[in-house]
């Protein structure tokens, strides 16, 4: 392996991000059984694989001739860059591309000892077998036509790159909202629960086992609201003045949520539903179920 010109490791980054982009998109379709677009970006490519192989040509550099170092070092640097990118992306969109969680021995849900292992003898495979060919090929264009491909990937991959950015971003907007309409329902829930319970009107009714969506909280809360105009009408003496002021208040706030099925379906433009398709093991620790509602969406939604 020989030093490259600024240009040409550019270049082997794009192959090894469309390289990793076929085989990850392969993958999950056969898993899923139906054809994903695989990844972060609507174009084939991958930046995490492209980052990763370069990554494992930088540091099996210095023991190029030792496999087991070699091997330690994929281990090393391709499970550091592994987690720092899963960090620093679920810090700034608030969802998981990518979720170990259910696998042994994860940390944080970004890595794995399964995936670390497989990080190595990839590394492997890459410098003393994958590269080499490729390397040949790549040297084998002249210096000008390489610099102008590049020059014209790099020009596409940034425009791709740029919009699907502002996608994710809108998606973690998204997601904020929905839980901030979320925590405000379930408010309105609880006080309505405490109104029920103080006339008695809750006998025989079950504690919630589980956490209600959106959907299942404004359907609830219709039904609430219906029982509670049908009990008023008919035993307004039952209710203090205070309270069935309250319940007309509450009724008001509740009249000016939309349709969240309708709302967010028009939220979600083809760049953001694509995201979710593309990517079905994301996941989201704070904003699960919102992420679950949108997923339905996405899939439900025809273009």
């Amino acid at each position: 392996m020989i030093h490259y010109k600024a240009f040409q490791w550019l270049f082997f980054f794009y192959m090894y991000c469309f390289f990793g982009w076929c085989f990850e998109s392969a993958y999950v379709s056969v898993k899923s059984r139906k054809w994903v677009n695989r990844g972060f970006m609507r174009g084939p490519f991958l930046p995490l694989y492209g980052s990763g192989a370069i990554m494992m040509l930088v540091v099996s550099m210095p023991f190029r001739d030792n496999v087991f170092l070699t091997y330690i070092a994929g281990v090393i640097g391709a499970t550091a860059l592994e987690y720092i990118t899963g960090v620093i992306m679920e810090a700034l969109f608030k969802v998981r591309y990518w979720d170990y969680s259910n696998q042994r021995f994860n940390f944080q849900g970004h890595i794995c000892l399964t995936s670390s292992i497989t990080w190595g003898f990839f590394t492997i495979l890459m410098t003393r077998v994958i590269h080499r060919p490729i390397e040949q090929i790549v040297l084998s264009i002249p210096g000008n036509v390489l610099f102008y491909m590049t020059a014209f990937l790099t020009v596409y991959i940034v425009a791709d790159f740029t919009l699907s950015f502002k996608a994710a971003l809108d998606l973690r907007d998204i997601l904020m909202k929905m839980q901030k309409v979320k925590e405000e329902l379930e408010r309105m829930s609880r006080r309505l629960d405490v109104i029920i319970a103080f006339n008695n009107e809750d006998k025989g009714q079950k504690k919630q086992e589980r956490e209600l969506t959106i959907s299942e909280l404004i359907h609830n809360l219709r039904q609430r609201f219906a029982g509670l105009k049908e009990s008023i009408q008919t035993k307004p003496s039952a209710y203090e003045e205070g309270i069935r002021e309250e319940v007309a208040e509450l009724r008001g706030k509740f009249s000016h949520y939309p349709d969240p099925q309708k709302n967010y379906t028009e939220m979600l433009d083809f760049y953001k539903r694509d995201m979710i398709r593309n990517n079905p093991t994301m996941a989201s620790r704070k904003f699960k179920d919102s992420l679950e509602e949108l997923k339905n969406i996405a899939d439900n939604k025809k273009e």
